[in-house]
């Protein structure tokens, strides 16, 4: 997925408000999701309030999540990062957007009118969908798991720790990381080799 990222374009001003908005908003959107494993459910529920910053980056309040009903909450570490960064890429939304409280996430009109309600889960979807066309890569490829699911498997070929991946994933069982850590050293280290 990195590699697929580097394919987006970086936000540049449009000719109008609406234009630098949607960009702004879609990437911002594309780099936290990933960045922080987010499901699309969480991302869109993320408010200006649930964000603390922390010299090596922010740290994302949680609310609530699927594996979470009771609303005991959790964290999720952002890091700063060198080349599309989630964080500037959020900052650059939020001073274009003029939020200051509320949902991070919401629909922009024609014209460059921000909405004040959060986007749906199902826009996330849309959003990737987007960017991934705009990329030049297979739509059917991509959905708004594609963000929480890349993340994993780009860690794990990485070479990132599980209780690493877990901690950014809040997966409660191993074995559910195990299968993003498997997919991708399927031909490492292959009995096979040298064989034929």
């Amino acid at each position: 997925m990195p590699g697929r990222l580097r394919t987006l374009k970086p936000c540049y001003p449009g000719t109008r408000l609406s234009k630098k908005c949607n960009r702004a908003d879609c990437l911002a959107l594309t780099l936290f999701g990933f960045s922080g494993a987010f499901r699309r459910s969480e991302l869109v529920s993320i408010q200006v309030d649930d964000l603390e910053r922390k010299e090596q980056g922010l740290i994302v309040s949680i609310r609530k999540s699927k594996t979470d009903q009771e609303g005991v909450g959790d964290t999720v570490p952002i890091i700063q990062a060198d080349h599309y960064c989630p964080i500037q890429a959020l900052d650059h939304w939020l001073k274009l957007s003029a939020i200051e409280s509320g949902p991070i996430f919401r629909r922009v009109y024609k014209g460059g009118k921000v909405g004040t309600t959060a986007l749906s889960a199902y826009s996330v979807a849309l959003i990737v969908k987007k960017w991934a066309t705009q990329a030049g890569l297979k739509t059917d490829d991509f959905a708004g798991h594609s963000l929480r699911s890349g993340f994993l498997t780009s860690a794990a070929m990485n070479r990132a720790s599980l209780f690493k991946m877990m901690e950014v994933s809040r997966h409660k069982d191993p074995k559910t990381v195990m299968q993003y850590i498997k997919k991708s050293e399927l031909f490492d280290d292959h009995a096979g080799a040298g064989l034929l």
